[in-house]
C-alpha cells in the first residue's frame, strides 16, 4: 500500500492550531517561516512516501534477525538510514550549538508522524535518539553533550532507552541493575533490561544507551536510582567509536507489525565482560532524568496512533475506491465501487473526523 503525506492538513494545523507565525516571532526561529515549513512537510513526505513506505511490508516480514555479532535489519533499513540522516532530518529541533537546525519543536513532530505513518519500525528508531538528546540536553555533564551530542543529533549515533526488568515491569522501583563506581569517574555497570526499543541494529556506528540502575547502598524504590550513559562502542580519544563494550542484546522480542524494530533483552557486564558506562546528573537523580527522555516519548507515542489512523484510512479510502460490490441504491443495477454506498461513506467520514 503506498503512503501520500497530509500535507495540506499538516500545513494547516501548524498554522491555526500550533500557531507557527507567533513561534516564528520569538528570539531563534525567526528562520521558521510558513514557506519554509511548507518545503520541509513537501520534502519530509517524498523521504517517507518514497523512501521508507517501500520499506514497510518487506521488513514486517523479514524481519530484524538476532546473531552473536550482533542485530541484523532487514533488507534496505541501512542505506535508508543512511539517506535519512544524510539529509538532516535527525536534526531538525534539536540546539544548533550540537549540530541542529534549531527550528521549531511542531515541525519536527509533523516530520515523525510522516515517518511513522509510512514505517513504524524505522520511526522507533528516530524517537529513542531524539529522547536521548533531550535527556543529555538537560542533565549531561558539558564533557557529555561535547561527545556525544553531535553525533546524535545527526544520526550517525542512535540512543535507547533501559528501564524495564524481567523482574520490573511496571513498577520501576524494583529495578536491581547495579552501577559500582570504579574510581576513575565511571562505573561498572551490571544487569539486565527487557523490551529495550532498537537497543541494537547495524545501522548506525554506534547506540547510546541511557540505563536506569542503582549505586552501591542507594535507597529501595525510584528514589534511589541513577542514570547512566553506556554507548556500545566507547569512544576513543578522537570521539569515534572505539573498543566493544560490554552491553550486548541477547534476544528479540517478536511483535505484531513492527518485526522490524528490533525489541532487545539487552544484558550489561556479564561475567568478564566489563560493562562501562558514567552517570548523567546527580546520584539518586535518575529518574527526574529519565523522565525528560519519558516525557519526550510521550509524546511521540501519542503521535503514533495519529500516524497509524492516517495510514489506516488512506488505505481505507483506496480499497473503498477499487473494491467493486453491489449495486448503488437507485441505480442502474451495475455493481459500483463501495464508496458508492452511503453506509462505506458514513463510515470513512467517520474514520476522517476521528483521525483528525
Amino acid at each position: 500500500m503506498s503512503y501520500i503525506a497530509p500535507i495540506a492538513e499538516q500545513s494547516f494545523v501548524l498554522e491555526t492550531i500550533a500557531n507557527l507565525p507567533a513561534l516564528a516571532m520569538l528570539a531563534g526561529f525567526d528562520h521558521a517561516s510558513s514557506d519554509l515549513a511548507n518545503s520541509v512537510l513537501e520534502e519530509a513526505g517524498k523521504l517517507a512516501a518514497g523512501v521508507f513506505a517501500p520499506l514497510n511490508r518487506s521488513g514486517d516480514v523479514e524481519g530484524a534477525r538476532w546473531s552473536l555479532d550482533g542485530v541484523i535489519l532487514p533488507a534496505g533499513f541501512r542505506e535508508a538510514y543512511a539517506t535519512f540522516v544524510a539529509h538532516g532530518w535527525n536534526s531538525l529541533a534539536a540546539d544548533p550549538d550540537h549540530g541542529g537546525q534549531g527550528l521549531p519543536f511542531i515541525l519536527s513532530v509533523a516530520v515523525q508522524e510522516q515517518l511513522s505513518s509510512a514505517n513504524m519500525a524505522f520511526a522507533l528508531c528516530t524517537i529513542l535518539t531524539q529522547g536521548a538528546i533531550s535527556a543529555i540536553q538537560a542533565h549531561g555533564s558539558d564533557e557529555q553533550k561535547q561527545l556525544y551530542l553531535p553525533k546524535l543529533v545527526s544520526g550517525e549515533w542512535t540512543g535507547t532507552m533501559n528501564l524495564t526488568e524481567p523482574q520490573a515491569g511496571s513498577d520501576v522501583g524494583a529495578i536491581r541493575s547495579v552501577a559500582t563506581p570504579a574510581g576513575d569517574g565511571s562505573y561498572r555497570i551490571t544487569g539486565s533490561k527487557i523490551f529495550i526499543s532498537w537497543g541494537d541494529h547495524d545501522v548506525a556506528d554506534n547506540i547510546v544507551h541511557l540505563v536506569l540502575a542503582r549505586l552501591p547502598g542507594a535507597p529501595a524504590g525510584s528514589k534511589g536510582l541513577s542514570l547512566f550513559l553506556v554507548p556500545k562502542y566507547l569512544p576513543d580519544a578522537d570521539g569515534a567509536p572505539g573498543q566493544r563494550n560490554g552491553v550486548r542484546c541477547v534476544s528479540i522480542e517478536h511483535k505484531l507489525g513492527i518485526h522490524a524494530s528490533p525489541t532487545c533483552t539487552m544484558s550489561f557486564g556479564e561475567e568478564d565482560d566489563a560493562c562501562v558506562g558514567w552517570r548523567i546528573g546527580p546520584e539518586q537523580g535518575g529518574m527526574r532524568a529519565m523522565f525528560t527522555m519519558m516525557n519526550h516519548a510521550r509524546i511521540s507515542i501519542g503521535l503514533q496512533g495519529v500516524a497509524i489512523a492516517e495510514r489506516a484510512y488512506q488505505g481505507a479510502l483506496a480499497f473503498a475506491r477499487e473494491r467493486i460490490q453491489s449495486v448503488a441504491a437507485g441505480g442502474d443495477g451495475t455493481p459500483v465501487a463501495i464508496i458508492a454506498h452511503p453506509d462505506v461513506r458514513r463510515m470513512l467520514m467517520t474514520a476522517l473526523l476521528q483521525k483528525s
